[in-house]
């Protein structure tokens, strides 16, 4: 079995498209590493990109990404709603086939390594690969965004960075790499102004609040209207219909309807296939009833 894993770099770049198309295409430089896909959102200033190939081919091309962000990406400048600590924000590594997650694990270890070596930007390692328990929640190393960060770096120690210099880096702050599960980047927009709604709905329905299991949720204001963005950290537990159908149900307490919803990024097949069973109640459905996995496969 070949060994294929996916990377999906976040970049605190989402207007300036000629940057963002740089970023993407210092990492297709390196021979056979594809980047399947490359979103960017302006209102929340942020970009990623979806990389499969082969374990040490996939953190090559990352790496010649991060090192592209770091020159053109400047923090001191940086505004956008959604959260963030540097040029490089985070960088997941997520097992596809023929590769464990500690291998994974390894593999965001050595990136890590060679990021705060050659490039001088502190690291924090998240998830699976985190060093500290209170480091595996992505929002809890991110606490404070840059600015909040850059403030404590160098004064409390509960901010040391696990790797590299603990200060921000002049212009491209710090950086947050791991390796976990698949996730879902799942956006659902609100035919409202009302940013208040959006938040609270977000409050209510996040594994935090009391609400979905492995949903993380914010409220924002995305081009006028109110957006609640959430990360499905487990689909398997909580999967994006179910999410929407939460939403929607809290969003009838305001008297506000559901103006759209948007996947970010890619996500695999099985969910797909789950949202298939879960919604319409296909409890025999899997797979390999789709049609064109069977002729490709």
């Amino acid at each position: 079995m070949q060994k294929l894993i996916e990377c999906v770099p976040n970049f605190s770049e989402g207007r300036r498209i000629s940057v963002i198309n740089k970023i993407a295409d210092s990492a297709r430089k390196v021979k056979g590493v594809r980047v399947l896909d490359v979103e960017w959102d302006k209102s929340h200033n942020r970009s990623l990109m979806t990389l499969v190939g082969e374990p040490g081919k996939v953190a090559r091309a990352v790496f010649e990404a991060i090192k592209t962000a770091t020159n053109l990406i400047d923090m001191t400048k940086h505004k956008g709603e959604h959260p963030r600590i540097g040029a490089t924000d985070v960088v997941p590594f997520i097992p596809v086939s023929g590769v464990t997650m500690k291998e994974c694990v390894l593999l965001s270890n050595g990136l890590a390594k060679r990021v705060s070596k050659e490039l001088k930007i502190p690291v924090y390692m998240y998830e699976a690969s985190a060093k500290k328990k209170s480091r595996q929640n992505l929002a809890d190393v991110r606490k404070g965004e840059y600015e909040g960060l850059k403030e404590e770096m160098g004064t409390n120690p509960e901010r040391k960075p696990d790797y590299g210099p603990s200060k921000m880096h002049p212009t491209a702050g710090a950086m947050v790499i791991g390796a976990r599960k698949y996730l879902i980047a799942y956006n659902v927009n609100l035919d409202t102004k009302n940013i208040r709604i959006a938040k609270n709905i977000a409050t209510k329905i996040r594994e935090r609040g009391g609400g979905l299991p492995k949903v993380k949720a914010l409220g924002f204001n995305v081009q006028g209207f109110a957006q609640i963005s959430m990360n499905l950290v487990d689909f398997e537990i909580t999967n994006f219909d179910e999410a929407y159908r939460a939403i929607e149900k809290e969003a009838k307490k305001y008297k506000v309807n559901i103006k759209s919803s948007e996947i970010y990024g890619m996500i695999p097949l099985e969910a797909l296939v789950r949202q298939i069973r879960t919604t319409f109640k296909a409890v025999d459905f899997d797979a390999d009833r789709v049609l064109e996995k069977r002729i490709y496969e």
